[in-house]
């Protein structure tokens, strides 16, 4: 398929996992992608992709982002499309979370998607429209243990979802969020070996394994199961769904 053929998508934390598999559907289906993240391996991510640039980018620095939208506009013309993936977690008892643990979670999941959100919509109304697609998390539905500052960015990624929504439709831009579940990636790794710690004598695999078997599917997901429900919200067959978080996790949460 070439649905985005001609289009622009800026997908952040998009050098690996489920942003990594976000740029690949959007190249696959035509699209012109740029890559953004804090890690300098986002260059070799984009450079394997045709029709792609890396932008190195903080998503909490309001310059940086600014910088990445135009980077974005300067490669390309503009932009169509705009995924927020870049996100964070620690995990730790509440007496030793940190502040700066708790200020760097909610910086980069909540106040970057609201800077990239902001820097989009601003370019958007200019073109006339665009899509917007937040990463939220299940912890958007329901917060876990030792993990209080990662649910609370997340719930926050889903009310400044419907916020704006509300605020730009006449603008013809759609605003969503997805909640993943049990994915495969690295942040799951690391998930599995910190829980695994704290919630019991885990090895490593099995915490993540037994969570899976309450997953009614019985599998993990992967970063091409959350991409496809992406390419799907921005495209021609979504454009009469905004303000909307759906759930991508085998069926482990329904709402």
């Amino acid at each position: 398929m070439t649905r985005f053929q001609g289009k622009t998508v800026v997908v952040t934390g998009g050098n690996k996992g489920i942003g990594f598999a976000i740029a690949q559907r959007f190249s696959d289906e035509g699209a012109n992608v740029v890559l953004a993240s804090v890690e300098e391996q986002v260059m070799a991510a984009a450079a394997s992709l045709p029709r792609a640039i890396g932008v190195i980018c903080d998503v909490a620095d309001k310059a940086a982002v600014v910088g990445l939208y135009d980077a974005a506009e300067e490669a390309f013309g503009g932009v169509d499309i705009s995924v927020q993936n870049a996100g964070i977690i620690t995990i730790a008892k509440i007496e030793d979370l940190s502040e700066r643990d708790w200020d760097a979670t909610m910086d980069v999941n909540a106040k970057g998607a609201f800077l990239c959100c902001q820097e989009a919509i601003r370019r958007m109304r200019q073109r006339g429209g665009g899509k917007l697609i937040n990463i939220a998390s299940g912890q958007a539905r329901a917060g876990f243990i030792y993990t209080p500052h990662y649910a609370a960015s997340k719930f926050g990624v889903m009310g400044m979802t419907q916020s704006l929504a509300k605020e730009v439709a006449l603008d013809n831009i759609t605003v969503n969020a997805i909640c993943p579940g049990i994915i495969k990636t690295d942040m799951w790794d690391y998930n599995d070996r910190v829980w695994g710690k704290m919630l019991g004598d885990y090895g490593p695999g099995e915490l993540m394994d037994s969570w899976v078997q309450n997953i009614p599917m019985k599998r993990a997901g992967s970063g091409a199961d959350v991409a496809a429900m992406i390419a799907f919200l921005a495209s021609n067959d979504a454009d009469y769904i905004t303000g909307q978080t759906i759930n991508v996790d085998g069926g482990l949460i329904m709402s």
